[in-house]
């Protein structure tokens, strides 16, 4: 993965208010970061060229959507093998219940966000996930009482 960082105050400035709403209009973009709005798009296109910005999604209220737990699941494989976590990383990420996948150093191997709609939901993901992965030693399971913070932008130096 190339890591190159060639944004200049504008560019930061973009990304930091495309991070807050990404639903904003192109001319409101270019008023608030002062520049016209032919060069806030040309900039904007620019930094989706260059993978700057991966997609622009909509952020969902759970609480309107429903009750859903939101479980941080702590994974410790058996054998510490390159193509054993790769094979239980296809099998996590290719779950929709996965929402963030970790791989960590330390006493884990893997840290996984799981959002579901009950415990039965919960069970059916050990058993096709977890349980299905014979190089899984054991897991902990954390189910989270309260979502007191929840961010999805990153410090952008804007």
């Amino acid at each position: 993965m190339e890591c190159v960082v060639s944004l200049d105050r504008i560019d930061r400035r973009i990304l930091a208010l495309l991070q807050q709403d990404a639903g904003q209009t192109n001319q409101a973009l270019a008023e608030r970061v002062g520049l016209s709005p032919p060069s806030c798009l040309k900039r904007v296109r620019r930094l989706e060229h260059d993978g700057y910005i991966q997609r622009r999604v909509a952020l969902l209220s759970p609480e309107r959507l429903g009750p859903l737990l939101h479980i941080v699941v702590e994974v410790t494989m058996e054998r510490d093998r390159k193509d054993l976590y790769q094979q239980f990383l296809r099998r996590a990420l290719g779950h929709a219940a996965v929402k963030q996948c970790y791989q960590v150093t330390g006493e884990i191997d893997f840290v996984l966000i799981v959002v579901v709609a009950d415990m039965d939901a919960y069970d059916r993901f050990c058993d096709e996930v977890l349980y299905a992965d014979p190089n899984m030693r054991k897991f902990r399971t954390l189910v989270s009482r309260f979502r007191n913070k929840f961010e999805t932008g990153f410090d952008v130096g804007a």
